[in-house]
Protein backbone atom coordinates (compact mmCIF):
# COMPACT_ATOMS: atom_id res chain seq x y z
CA UNK A 1 0.00 0.00 0.00
CA UNK A 2 1.48 3.28 -1.08
CA UNK A 3 1.52 6.14 1.48
CA UNK A 4 -0.06 9.30 0.18
CA UNK A 5 1.98 12.45 0.34
CA UNK A 6 0.29 15.51 1.83
CA UNK A 7 -1.24 17.88 -0.67
CA UNK A 8 -0.55 21.62 -0.91
CA UNK A 9 -2.96 22.40 1.93
CA UNK A 10 -1.41 19.75 4.13
CA UNK A 11 2.05 21.04 3.38
CA UNK A 12 0.95 24.55 4.37
CA UNK A 13 -0.48 23.29 7.64
CA UNK A 14 2.64 21.24 8.33
CA UNK A 15 4.86 24.24 7.57
CA UNK A 16 2.78 26.45 9.88
CA UNK A 17 3.03 23.86 12.66
CA UNK A 18 6.81 23.59 12.27
CA UNK A 19 7.12 27.39 12.30
CA UNK A 20 4.96 27.60 15.42
CA UNK A 21 7.01 24.97 17.21
CA UNK A 22 10.22 26.76 16.21
CA UNK A 23 8.82 30.04 17.56
CA UNK A 24 7.77 28.42 20.83
CA UNK A 25 11.21 26.83 21.20
CA UNK A 26 12.95 30.11 20.39
CA UNK A 27 10.83 32.05 22.87
CA UNK A 28 11.36 29.35 25.48
CA UNK A 29 15.12 29.56 25.08
CA UNK A 30 14.97 33.36 25.36
CA UNK A 31 12.77 33.13 28.43
CA UNK A 32 15.18 30.70 30.10
CA UNK A 33 18.10 32.96 29.27
CA UNK A 34 16.40 36.09 30.65
CA UNK A 35 15.34 34.35 33.86
CA UNK A 36 18.82 32.92 34.38
CA UNK A 37 20.40 36.31 33.65
CA UNK A 38 18.17 38.10 36.16
CA UNK A 39 18.83 35.51 38.85
CA UNK A 40 22.59 35.43 38.37
CA UNK A 41 22.85 39.22 38.17
CA UNK A 42 20.73 39.75 41.29
CA UNK A 43 22.57 37.11 43.27
CA UNK A 44 25.98 38.37 42.19
CA UNK A 45 25.24 41.98 43.13
CA UNK A 46 23.56 41.21 46.44
CA UNK A 47 26.42 38.91 47.49
CA UNK A 48 29.48 40.85 46.28
CA UNK A 49 28.17 44.43 46.29
CA UNK A 50 25.70 44.40 49.18
CA UNK A 51 27.65 41.83 51.18
CA UNK A 52 24.73 39.48 51.87
CA UNK A 53 24.75 35.71 52.06
CA UNK A 54 23.85 33.89 48.85
CA UNK A 55 21.41 31.53 50.54
CA UNK A 56 19.60 34.43 52.21
CA UNK A 57 19.24 36.22 48.88
CA UNK A 58 17.94 33.07 47.17
CA UNK A 59 15.52 32.43 50.02
CA UNK A 60 14.27 36.00 50.64
CA UNK A 61 14.64 37.90 47.36
CA UNK A 62 14.10 35.64 44.36
CA UNK A 63 10.69 34.31 45.50
CA UNK A 64 9.62 37.89 46.24
CA UNK A 65 9.53 38.66 42.52
CA UNK A 66 6.66 36.16 42.18
CA UNK A 67 7.94 34.70 38.94
CA UNK A 68 7.34 30.99 38.57
CA UNK A 69 10.19 30.55 36.17
CA UNK A 70 12.68 31.89 38.74
CA UNK A 71 11.78 28.87 40.87
CA UNK A 72 13.36 26.67 38.20
CA UNK A 73 16.68 28.50 38.15
CA UNK A 74 19.67 26.51 39.35
CA UNK A 75 22.59 28.69 40.44
CA UNK A 76 26.14 28.19 41.62
CA UNK A 77 28.50 30.62 43.35
CA UNK A 78 32.13 30.50 42.15
CA UNK A 79 34.89 32.77 43.45
CA UNK A 80 33.58 36.22 42.42
CA UNK A 81 30.93 35.14 39.95
CA UNK A 82 27.57 33.41 39.80
CA UNK A 83 26.38 30.97 37.15
CA UNK A 84 22.73 30.10 36.57
CA UNK A 85 20.62 28.02 34.18
CA UNK A 86 17.27 26.26 33.90
CA UNK A 87 17.62 22.53 33.33
CA UNK A 88 20.89 23.22 31.54
CA UNK A 89 19.25 25.78 29.22
CA UNK A 90 19.91 29.52 29.06
CA UNK A 91 23.15 29.36 31.02
CA UNK A 92 24.29 32.84 32.13
CA UNK A 93 27.24 34.19 34.15
CA UNK A 94 27.60 37.42 36.11
CA UNK A 95 31.04 38.42 37.40
CA UNK A 96 32.04 40.88 40.11
CA UNK A 97 34.73 43.53 39.57
CA UNK A 98 35.84 45.80 42.45
CA UNK A 99 34.52 49.31 42.01
CA UNK A 100 32.20 48.24 39.18
CA UNK A 101 29.99 45.65 40.82
CA UNK A 102 28.53 42.82 38.73
CA UNK A 103 28.01 42.63 34.99
CA UNK A 104 26.58 39.88 32.83
CA UNK A 105 28.78 38.14 30.30
CA UNK A 106 26.72 38.38 27.11
CA UNK A 107 28.38 37.72 23.75
CA UNK A 108 31.77 37.84 25.46
CA UNK A 109 33.24 39.20 28.69
CA UNK A 110 32.33 42.71 29.95
CA UNK A 111 34.36 45.60 28.56
CA UNK A 112 37.23 46.45 30.98
CA UNK A 113 37.01 49.85 32.67
CA UNK A 114 39.57 51.68 34.83
CA UNK A 115 38.39 52.37 38.35
CA UNK A 116 39.81 54.59 41.08
CA UNK A 117 39.34 53.47 44.65
CA UNK A 118 37.08 55.36 47.05
CA UNK A 119 38.44 58.82 47.70
CA UNK A 120 37.21 61.84 49.60
CA UNK A 121 38.00 65.49 49.21
CA UNK A 122 37.97 66.32 52.89
CA UNK A 123 34.25 67.09 52.94
CA UNK A 124 33.07 63.66 54.07
CA UNK A 125 31.45 63.65 57.48
CA UNK A 126 29.24 61.64 59.76
CA UNK A 127 25.85 63.24 60.16
CA UNK A 128 25.65 65.07 63.48
CA UNK A 129 22.90 63.57 65.62
CA UNK A 130 19.71 65.50 66.17
CA UNK A 131 17.91 65.66 69.49
CA UNK A 132 16.30 62.45 70.70
CA UNK A 133 13.50 61.74 68.22
CA UNK A 134 10.00 62.15 69.64
CA UNK A 135 8.20 58.96 70.62
CA UNK A 136 5.55 59.61 67.97
CA UNK A 137 8.26 59.55 65.30
CA UNK A 138 9.71 56.34 66.73
CA UNK A 139 6.27 54.75 66.48
CA UNK A 140 6.00 55.72 62.81
CA UNK A 141 9.37 54.11 62.11
CA UNK A 142 8.49 51.03 64.15
CA UNK A 143 5.35 50.59 62.07
CA UNK A 144 7.37 50.82 58.84
CA UNK A 145 9.13 47.55 59.73
CA UNK A 146 5.94 45.71 60.65
CA UNK A 147 4.06 43.41 58.25
CA UNK A 148 0.33 44.15 58.58
CA UNK A 149 -0.48 42.06 55.49
CA UNK A 150 1.73 38.95 55.21
CA UNK A 151 0.31 38.24 51.74
CA UNK A 152 1.70 41.58 50.52
CA UNK A 153 4.90 42.09 52.51
CA UNK A 154 6.66 45.44 52.80
CA UNK A 155 10.14 44.04 53.45
CA UNK A 156 11.39 47.36 54.80
CA UNK A 157 15.15 47.06 55.21
CA UNK A 158 16.32 50.58 56.08
CA UNK A 159 14.83 53.89 57.18
CA UNK A 160 16.94 57.02 57.59
CA UNK A 161 15.68 60.55 58.24
CA UNK A 162 17.71 63.75 58.16
CA UNK A 163 16.35 66.99 59.61
CA UNK A 164 18.34 70.16 58.90
CA UNK A 165 21.22 67.84 57.93
CA UNK A 166 21.17 66.10 61.30
CA UNK A 167 20.55 62.38 61.73
CA UNK A 168 17.12 62.09 63.30
CA UNK A 169 16.39 58.39 62.74
CA UNK A 170 18.38 55.43 61.42
CA UNK A 171 16.98 51.91 61.57
CA UNK A 172 17.72 48.62 59.81
CA UNK A 173 16.03 45.24 59.52
CA UNK A 174 17.93 42.15 60.73
CA UNK A 175 20.65 41.21 58.25
CA UNK A 176 21.19 44.81 57.12
CA UNK A 177 23.19 47.65 58.63
CA UNK A 178 24.94 50.94 57.94
CA UNK A 179 27.55 49.17 55.78
CA UNK A 180 25.04 47.43 53.51
CA UNK A 181 24.85 48.77 49.98
CA UNK A 182 21.34 48.95 48.54
CA UNK A 183 20.37 48.91 44.87
CA UNK A 184 18.73 52.14 43.84
CA UNK A 185 16.83 50.57 40.96
CA UNK A 186 15.16 53.59 39.35
CA UNK A 187 16.43 55.93 42.07
CA UNK A 188 19.55 55.63 39.95
CA UNK A 189 17.86 57.82 37.35
CA UNK A 190 18.11 60.75 39.74
CA UNK A 191 21.86 60.20 40.01
CA UNK A 192 21.90 60.38 36.22
CA UNK A 193 20.12 63.73 36.59
CA UNK A 194 23.08 65.08 38.58
CA UNK A 195 25.66 63.89 36.06
CA UNK A 196 23.78 65.50 33.18
CA UNK A 197 23.53 68.68 35.25
CA UNK A 198 27.27 68.75 35.90
CA UNK A 199 28.00 68.34 32.19
CA UNK A 200 25.47 71.03 31.27
CA UNK A 201 27.21 73.31 33.78
CA UNK A 202 30.55 72.46 32.17
CA UNK A 203 29.18 73.40 28.73
CA UNK A 204 29.65 69.86 27.40
CA UNK A 205 25.92 69.24 26.98
CA UNK A 206 23.05 71.52 25.93
CA UNK A 207 19.53 70.84 27.19
CA UNK A 208 17.76 72.34 24.18
CA UNK A 209 20.05 70.92 21.48
CA UNK A 210 19.32 67.63 19.71
CA UNK A 211 20.65 64.75 21.77
CA UNK A 212 24.07 63.57 20.51
CA UNK A 213 23.08 60.03 19.49
CA UNK A 214 24.97 58.62 16.50
CA UNK A 215 22.16 56.19 15.63
CA UNK A 216 19.86 59.13 14.92
CA UNK A 217 22.28 61.22 12.87
CA UNK A 218 21.14 60.14 9.39
CA UNK A 219 19.41 62.88 7.38
CA UNK A 220 15.65 62.50 7.59
CA UNK A 221 15.69 60.40 10.76
CA UNK A 222 12.87 61.95 12.84
CA UNK A 223 14.62 60.90 16.06
CA UNK A 224 17.43 63.37 15.42
CA UNK A 225 15.13 66.15 16.71
CA UNK A 226 14.86 64.61 20.20
CA UNK A 227 16.45 66.99 22.70
CA UNK A 228 18.32 66.27 25.90
CA UNK A 229 15.52 67.99 27.82
CA UNK A 230 12.94 65.67 26.29
CA UNK A 231 14.99 62.65 27.30
CA UNK A 232 15.30 63.90 30.88
CA UNK A 233 11.56 64.53 30.99
CA UNK A 234 10.62 61.12 29.56
CA UNK A 235 8.96 62.62 26.50
CA UNK A 236 11.23 61.45 23.67
CA UNK A 237 8.37 59.80 21.79
CA UNK A 238 10.32 56.54 21.42
CA UNK A 239 8.40 53.28 21.58
CA UNK A 240 9.50 51.31 24.64
CA UNK A 241 7.69 48.64 26.64
CA UNK A 242 8.35 49.28 30.36
CA UNK A 243 6.74 46.14 31.79
CA UNK A 244 8.76 44.25 34.38
CA UNK A 245 6.07 41.58 34.68
CA UNK A 246 6.63 40.54 31.07
CA UNK A 247 9.95 38.66 30.87
CA UNK A 248 10.21 39.45 27.15
CA UNK A 249 9.37 43.17 27.36
CA UNK A 250 11.77 45.83 26.11
CA UNK A 251 13.02 46.80 29.54
CA UNK A 252 13.69 43.22 30.65
CA UNK A 253 15.41 42.26 27.41
CA UNK A 254 17.49 45.45 27.49
CA UNK A 255 18.79 44.79 31.01
CA UNK A 256 19.19 41.01 30.91
CA UNK A 257 19.38 39.89 27.29
CA UNK A 258 21.37 42.56 25.47
CA UNK A 259 25.05 43.37 25.63
CA UNK A 260 24.59 47.05 24.73
CA UNK A 261 21.62 48.59 26.55
CA UNK A 262 22.01 52.04 25.01
CA UNK A 263 22.18 50.69 21.44
CA UNK A 264 19.06 48.60 22.06
CA UNK A 265 17.12 51.59 23.40
CA UNK A 266 18.35 54.01 20.73
CA UNK A 267 17.16 51.61 18.01
CA UNK A 268 13.52 51.92 19.10
CA UNK A 269 11.31 53.73 16.57
CA UNK A 270 9.23 56.79 17.31
CA UNK A 271 5.71 56.14 18.53
CA UNK A 272 4.84 59.83 18.94
CA UNK A 273 6.38 63.15 17.91
CA UNK A 274 9.14 64.18 20.36
CA UNK A 275 7.91 66.24 23.29
CA UNK A 276 4.22 65.41 22.85
CA UNK A 277 3.69 62.36 25.07
CA UNK A 278 5.02 61.47 28.55
CA UNK A 279 6.12 57.83 28.75
CA UNK A 280 8.35 56.64 31.59
CA UNK A 281 11.04 54.38 30.12
CA UNK A 282 14.30 52.99 31.45
CA UNK A 283 15.45 52.84 27.84
CA UNK A 284 15.48 56.64 27.83
CA UNK A 285 17.89 56.57 30.78
CA UNK A 286 20.09 54.06 28.95
CA UNK A 287 20.42 56.50 26.06
CA UNK A 288 21.25 59.34 28.47
CA UNK A 289 23.80 57.13 30.22
CA UNK A 290 25.66 56.59 26.95
CA UNK A 291 25.52 60.34 26.26
CA UNK A 292 27.10 61.03 29.66
CA UNK A 293 29.81 58.38 29.16
CA UNK A 294 30.74 59.84 25.77
CA UNK A 295 30.64 63.48 26.90
CA UNK A 296 33.33 63.20 29.58
CA UNK A 297 37.03 63.61 28.85
CA UNK A 298 38.09 60.67 31.04
CA UNK A 299 36.77 57.19 31.83
CA UNK A 300 33.29 57.69 33.22
CA UNK A 301 33.91 55.85 36.55
CA UNK A 302 36.68 58.33 37.38
CA UNK A 303 34.56 61.30 36.32
CA UNK A 304 31.61 60.21 38.48
CA UNK A 305 33.77 59.67 41.53
CA UNK A 306 35.77 62.87 41.08
CA UNK A 307 32.84 65.18 40.37
CA UNK A 308 30.01 63.67 42.41
CA UNK A 309 30.68 60.79 44.79
CA UNK A 310 33.97 61.97 46.32
CA UNK A 311 32.89 65.56 47.07
CA UNK A 312 29.82 64.23 48.90
CA UNK A 313 31.78 61.54 50.73
CA UNK A 314 29.70 58.82 49.08
CA UNK A 315 32.48 56.30 49.47
CA UNK A 316 30.18 53.28 49.19
CA UNK A 317 28.56 54.35 45.92
CA UNK A 318 29.22 52.53 42.67
CA UNK A 319 27.54 52.20 39.29
CA UNK A 320 27.34 48.85 37.56
CA UNK A 321 27.96 48.89 33.78
CA UNK A 322 26.34 46.77 31.12
CA UNK A 323 28.59 44.29 29.28
CA UNK A 324 29.39 46.97 26.67
CA UNK A 325 30.75 49.27 29.38
CA UNK A 326 27.89 51.79 29.53
CA UNK A 327 26.86 52.79 33.07
CA UNK A 328 23.45 51.39 33.98
CA UNK A 329 22.26 54.68 35.41
CA UNK A 330 18.64 53.76 34.90
CA UNK A 331 18.73 50.92 37.44
CA UNK A 332 22.03 49.97 39.05
CA UNK A 333 23.53 52.58 41.32
CA UNK A 334 24.39 51.07 44.70
CA UNK A 335 25.03 52.90 47.97
CA UNK A 336 24.50 52.62 51.71
CA UNK A 337 21.47 54.27 53.28
CA UNK A 338 23.72 57.02 54.63
CA UNK A 339 25.16 57.71 51.19
CA UNK A 340 21.69 57.79 49.64
CA UNK A 341 20.84 60.34 52.34
CA UNK A 342 23.92 62.39 51.41
CA UNK A 343 22.66 62.43 47.86
CA UNK A 344 19.27 63.70 48.98
CA UNK A 345 20.94 66.35 51.13
CA UNK A 346 22.76 67.68 48.06
CA UNK A 347 19.38 68.46 46.48
CA UNK A 348 17.97 69.85 49.72
CA UNK A 349 20.92 72.27 49.69
CA UNK A 350 20.22 73.34 46.09
CA UNK A 351 23.21 71.48 44.69
CA UNK A 352 25.75 72.94 47.12
CA UNK A 353 27.93 70.82 49.42
CA UNK A 354 30.23 72.18 52.12
CA UNK A 355 30.17 75.59 50.44
CA UNK A 356 31.06 74.18 47.03
CA UNK A 357 28.56 74.21 44.17
CA UNK A 358 28.32 70.69 42.73
CA UNK A 359 25.29 71.24 40.49
CA UNK A 360 24.90 74.38 38.39
CA UNK A 361 22.74 77.18 39.78
CA UNK A 362 19.10 76.60 38.92
CA UNK A 363 19.55 72.89 38.20
CA UNK A 364 17.56 71.65 41.20
CA UNK A 365 14.71 74.03 40.35
CA UNK A 366 14.76 72.74 36.78
CA UNK A 367 14.83 69.12 37.95
CA UNK A 368 11.72 69.55 40.09
CA UNK A 369 9.71 71.54 37.54
CA UNK A 370 6.86 69.53 35.91
CA UNK A 371 7.52 67.88 32.56
CA UNK A 372 5.35 69.77 30.03
CA UNK A 373 4.19 66.52 28.40
CA UNK A 374 3.05 64.96 31.69
CA UNK A 375 -0.67 65.80 31.99
CA UNK A 376 -0.67 64.97 35.71
CA UNK A 377 2.38 67.09 36.52
CA UNK A 378 3.86 64.22 38.54
CA UNK A 379 7.28 64.01 36.88
CA UNK A 380 10.13 66.49 36.54
CA UNK A 381 13.52 65.74 35.00
CA UNK A 382 14.40 62.23 36.19
CA UNK A 383 12.78 63.05 39.55
CA UNK A 384 9.21 62.33 40.63
CA UNK A 385 7.22 65.30 41.91
CA UNK A 386 4.65 63.01 43.45
CA UNK A 387 4.95 59.52 44.86
CA UNK A 388 4.39 57.11 41.91
CA UNK A 389 0.96 55.49 41.93
CA UNK A 390 2.00 51.95 43.00
CA UNK A 391 3.23 53.36 46.31
CA UNK A 392 0.29 55.55 47.22
CA UNK A 393 -3.02 53.95 48.13
CA UNK A 394 -6.61 55.13 47.68
CA UNK A 395 -6.83 56.56 44.14
CA UNK A 396 -8.10 60.12 44.21
CA UNK A 397 -6.90 60.72 47.75
CA UNK A 398 -5.64 64.29 48.28
CA UNK A 399 -1.90 64.89 48.48
CA UNK A 400 -0.65 63.88 51.91
CA UNK A 401 2.89 65.24 51.63
CA UNK A 402 3.99 68.88 51.45
CA UNK A 403 3.58 70.16 47.87
CA UNK A 404 7.28 71.00 47.50
CA UNK A 405 8.38 67.38 48.09
CA UNK A 406 10.18 65.55 45.29
CA UNK A 407 11.44 62.01 45.08
CA UNK A 408 14.06 59.69 43.69
CA UNK A 409 11.98 56.53 43.41
CA UNK A 410 12.84 52.95 42.51
CA UNK A 411 11.40 49.47 42.06
CA UNK A 412 10.46 47.80 45.32
CA UNK A 413 9.66 51.18 46.94
CA UNK A 414 13.17 52.58 47.15
CA UNK A 415 12.93 56.28 48.03
CA UNK A 416 14.97 59.35 48.69
CA UNK A 417 12.34 61.99 49.43
CA UNK A 418 13.41 65.63 49.75
CA UNK A 419 11.08 68.17 51.41
CA UNK A 420 12.67 71.66 51.39
CA UNK A 421 9.88 73.31 53.43
CA UNK A 422 10.56 70.90 56.30
CA UNK A 423 14.34 70.60 55.76
CA UNK A 424 13.82 66.84 55.55
CA UNK A 425 15.47 64.01 53.67
CA UNK A 426 13.71 60.66 54.04
CA UNK A 427 15.33 57.42 52.85
CA UNK A 428 13.32 54.22 52.64
CA UNK A 429 14.89 51.03 51.25
CA UNK A 430 13.41 47.57 50.91
CA UNK A 431 11.72 45.11 48.60
CA UNK A 432 8.00 45.93 48.52
CA UNK A 433 7.12 44.40 45.16
CA UNK A 434 3.34 44.14 45.42
CA UNK A 435 1.39 47.28 44.42
CA UNK A 436 0.03 48.93 47.54
CA UNK A 437 2.14 46.93 49.99
CA UNK A 438 4.11 50.08 50.85
CA UNK A 439 2.28 53.41 51.01
CA UNK A 440 5.14 55.88 50.88
CA UNK A 441 2.89 58.91 50.78
CA UNK A 442 1.17 57.87 54.00
CA UNK A 443 4.52 57.08 55.62
CA UNK A 444 5.98 60.50 54.81
CA UNK A 445 2.77 62.17 55.95
CA UNK A 446 3.00 60.36 59.29
CA UNK A 447 6.64 61.39 59.70
CA UNK A 448 5.89 65.04 58.98
CA UNK A 449 2.87 64.99 61.31
CA UNK A 450 4.98 63.51 64.13
CA UNK A 451 7.58 66.24 63.66
CA UNK A 452 4.96 69.00 63.43
CA UNK A 453 3.43 67.78 66.68
CA UNK A 454 6.72 68.56 68.45
CA UNK A 455 6.91 72.05 66.97
CA UNK A 456 10.01 71.19 64.90
CA UNK A 457 10.51 73.52 61.93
Amino acid sequence: MRRRLPGPRGLLLLGALVALLALVLHQGLRLAGVASAFATKHLCSEVFVAGRGAQAVAREDLPAFRSRILGWVDWRLEDQSVQAHILGIGRRVAAYRPGLGCSLALEGPPVPLPVDGPATSGTSFDFPPAATPPSALERVVDAAFQEPDPLHPRRTRAILVLHHGRLLVERYAPGFDAKTRFAGWSMSKSVLNALVGILVGDGRLDLEAPAPVAAWAAPGDPRRDITLDQLLRMSSGLRFDEDYDDPLSDVVRMLYDRRDSAAFAAARPLAHPPGRRFAYATGTSAILSRIVAEAVAEPWPRFVRRRLFAPLGMDSALIEPDPAGTPLLGSYVWATARDWARYGLLYLQDGVWAGRRILPAGWVAYSRSPAPADPKGEYGAHFWLRVPSPDRQEPGRPHLVPPDAFHAAGHGAQYVTVIPSRALVVVRLGLALDPGSWDHEAFVHALVAALDATGAE
